[in-house]
């Protein structure tokens, strides 16, 4: 079975099949403080709906206006001064299509009285790609949040959404921001998927939004932060460079949670990229970690998680990625040996590891570490467990953390978008849209041209045109994601604007984007060496979803209000 590498921050494709069909029409002109109804027109018109409310944070009140709508954007290279076509004229049918364009919902939180220029905002959003920012809003920085049981299946609904300790609203005006085609976001017109699913496609609308969202609430002298969960890290990365090079518009910071800006070190089928070793050196800690959460470490348990986990990120880095960095010339007493070190860092049995050639993809651990009770073990979160689908599967089928959280972050948006935003009321909303299988991981990454992804032909001059991409014997989709790495723009960016500073957080639990992915692709920016200095590391006892585990929700709460306190430029 192979999988999308980001499904991320959530949610298996079971959630859309969930979710009743609708029939989603463009939306008509109105701002109010109530639901404006749908149109028939051939364009998306943007429009707002106006709530208030109040949250606690800390012990501290917040009151707050909420401001609940769409912001049309539409592709780069879109002229917004040429006329619309004449649909009574007697041009070609395809003349008369209108011009792609997507209508991005968002929800938008205001703190009252607060000066714009003194009050930081921070747009947030989730990954995927394909996944709308409900998990974010009604997980971790919103107003509300849904609880959820720690690491085991929520019960049905009802479930509790109450006031959020932990929004981010004691620190910043928060703007959560649904992907085009996620959410209560839709595209329309022209080659609309081509359009806007893709790497750059979507950093390019994300970056309209911004704009115009600081336009329509003028913003523009506001502190600016951008906060992107899984593969919104590296949209956030193409982002933050888009924004600061073709916007002129520069970020005071980037935070970073679950982070994967190099695809070619994911864990997920890595297999399919042989000759890379490098995922299995950097998902070895979370193994260990996971291993470690469930007793299955050999002997007795370490004292301590911290401790542990730096001296299996030493042997990852030393013993480990030397032994795979040899290949067939690795013997065989070699070979059983650091199966055996392996054993003892994994749990899993040394026949097994030596049958997996020391090479054990995501998917093949979380099948195969608690095999022997027929449980399958949590992608998003590890500390998570399931009955296993299939016993003779070679890997996990699906994820028991996504299972067990999902209906009561779906379900509380939804409630909380119609009875206390009152927006919705005859609209679907789309947790996560399935969109990986259309996704364009071509990239161009800064300084290059017709994209940085290809790197391998030097000749015949077709390289601009060549299509790379390629179906390995078995993929279903092809295994071509790997081409993707945005390290480049994120160091542009940080090389760009010297001051701009990055706080990088995640999960030990993590096994999707493992948290030491993430350090090592800090490691290995492009950038000089003071500006590493700009980089703050900080990770938790929780996996992708940190927000998920309530003790690392408060600490993460904490360190990101601390970020944004350290970084906003405001003269006290």
């Amino acid at each position: 079975m192979k999988r999308s590498l980001l499904l991320a921050s959530v949610i298996a494709a079971l959630l859309v099949a969930s979710l009743a069909a609708a029939k989603d029409k463009p939306a008509g002109d109105k701002t109010a403080k109530e639901e404006p109804k749908n149109t028939n027109s051939q364009y998306f018109t943007p429009e707002t709906v106006t709530t208030n409310g109040t949250v606690t944070v800390e012990g501290t009140r917040v009151d707050y206006r909420a401001e609940c709508g769409t912001i049309v954007v539409h592709p780069k290279g879109w002229d917004d001064a040429a006329p619309k076509p004449d649909k009574d004229s007697k041009a070609d049918a395809e003349d008369r299509n209108p011009d792609a364009e997507a209508s991005m919902f968002y929800v938008a939180y205001f703190k009252n009285g607060a000066e714009a220029t003194k009050r930081p905002v921070m747009f947030l959003f989730n990954g995927g790609p394909g996944s709308a920012t409900v998990w974010l809003h009604m997980g971790a920085f919103g107003p509300r949040r849904v609880i959820t049981a720690d690491d085991s299946h929520t019960p049905a609904a009802p479930y509790d959404i109450v006031n959020n300790d932990y929004s981010l609203l004691d620190v910043a005006d928060l703007v959560f921001i649904d992907a085009p085609g996620t959410g209560f976001s839709r595209i329309a017109g022209k080659n609309a998927e081509k359009s806007f699913y893709g790497v750059d496609a979507d950093a390019h609308a994300f970056a309209e939004f911004i704009t115009a969202f600081l336009s329509r609430y003028g913003r523009w002298n506001s502190p600016k932060y951008i906060f992107g969960e899984s593969y919104g890290t590296p949209r956030a990365a193409v982002l933050v460079n888009m924004l600061q090079g073709g916007y002129a518009l520069d970020i005071n910071g980037v935070v970073m949670l679950s982070q994967i800006l190099n695809f070619d070190l994911s864990v997920d089928d890595a297999e399919s990229n042989p000759g890379m070793d490098l995922p299995y050196v950097v998902a070895l800690p979370t193994y260990a970690a996971t291993a470690w959460y469930h007793h299955k470490l050999p002997g007795d348990a370490p004292a301590t998680l911290d401790a542990f986990l730096d001296e299996v990120k030493a042997f990852a880095s030393g013993e480990y990625a030397t032994a795979l960095l040899k290949g067939a010339q690795l013997s065989d007493d070699e070979r059983k040996a650091m199966a055996e070190k392996l054993h003892g860092y994994t749990g899993l049995p040394v026949a097994y590891i030596l049958k997996a050639n020391l090479r054990i993809d995501g998917g093949e651990f979380e099948k195969n570490l608690q095999d022997d009770t027929d449980t399958t073990t949590g992608r998003l979160d590890s500390r998570f467990s399931g009955p296993t689908l299939d016993p003779l599967s070679k890997e996990a089928e699906y994820d028991p953390q996504s299972a067990a959280i999902a209906s009561a972050y779906v379900s509380a948006f939804n409630e909380y978008a119609r009875k206390t935003l009152k927006f919705g009321h005859d609209r679907t909303y789309k947790p996560f849209a399935g969109l990986w299988r259309k996704w364009d991981f071509h990239h161009n990454q800064p300084g290059q041209f017709g994209g940085g992804d290809l790197g391998v032909c030097p000749f015949a001059g077709l390289w601009r045109k060549w299509d790379f991409h390629h179906s390995q014997p078995g993929q279903f989709g092809g295994g071509d994601l790997g081409v993707c790495n945005t390290m480049p723009d994120l160091a542009m960016a940080m090389k760009q604007n010297p001051g701009l500073k990055v706080l990088l957080t995640g999960g030990y639990f993590d096994i999707a984007t493992p948290f030491y992915e993430g350090w090592y692709e800090m490691q290995h920016l492009k950038i000089p060496a003071k500006l590493q200095s700009n980089i703050t590391y900080h990770y938790y006892q929780s996996g992708h979803m940190v927000y998920a585990h309530q003790e690392s929700l408060k600490a993460i709460h904490d360190d990101v209000a601390a970020f944004v306190r350290s970084t906003n430029n405001i003269k006290k």
